[in-house]
């Protein structure tokens, strides 16, 4: 069976997901997401969905916390 690659589980109904050319293999959302996602460069959640992006490569989970971390609004 395939094993996820964030917990190790054998699952015979896992996912697969491509990112940036290389195959990733999960038994659930919650483990890619854990794998995948961005963290919000402020209060380090994962950012699920579009986010705010800030200057360089930050990325925040709202516009709060890009307000926090001093981003121009």
């Amino acid at each position: 069976m395939p094993v996820c690659d964030t917990c190790g589980n054998d699952y015979d109904r896992t996912i697969e997901v491509m990112k940036d050319g290389k195959s990733y293999t999960f038994d659930s959302f919650e483990c890619a997401v854990h794998a995948l996602a961005p963290t919000c460069a402020h209060c380090g959640c994962r950012v699920i969905g579009h986010g705010v992006e800030g200057e360089g490569d930050a990325i925040f989970c709202c516009e709060h916390c890009a307000q926090g971390a001093g981003q121009p609004s």
